[in-house]
């Protein structure tokens, strides 16, 4: 299974409306080290993008609101439990994953921590909806550059 590409139509999200604009769609899971580890910084691009944030955790609700509990965050979170019909609609084949999309389609993907895929989709985004924004990780934040999902 690959990722649905760039110029893809977008699957839509149950129970999300499309936003105007460009969006942003967090696939993890609540026991994933990775996700872990990433976790501040989706919270980090989700206050820079009030509203264009959502998470998609592949566990039930009570799991991800222990999650967003423990680690202080306050994105919207939708479960997606088995058989992980929107995981599989998307073609995430690991976590954490991001999907930048843009009326309906998808415009960027990033697969795992990967601090300069985080930092290009959250510039993507801020261009796209006509504002600015800092990189959501830099040097010295004490995350790798790149950590597997």
């Amino acid at each position: 299974m690959q990722p649905i590409p760039p110029g893809s139509p977008a699957p839509p999200i149950p129970g999300v409306d499309r936003v105007a604009g460009p969006s942003v769609l967090f696939f993890y899971k609540v026991t994933c080290p990775t996700c872990q580890v990433a976790a501040p910084v989706a919270e980090r691009f989700a206050g820079e993008f009030p509203g264009r944030f959502v998470g998609v955790g592949q566990d039930p609700r009570e799991k991800l609101d222990q999650f967003a509990e423990e680690l202080s965050t306050s994105f919207v979170a939708k479960p997606d439990e088995p058989p992980y019909g929107l995981s599989n609609a998307y073609g995430v084949r690991t976590v954490p994953t991001l999907f930048v999309l843009e009326d309906g389609e998808v415009v960027d993907v990033v697969e795992s921590w990967d601090r300069e895929g985080w930092n290009r989709a959250a510039a993507l985004v801020a261009e796209r909806a006509g504002t600015t924004v800092e990189p959501v990780s830099h040097q010295g934040d004490g995350l790798p550059p790149f950590r597997p999902g």
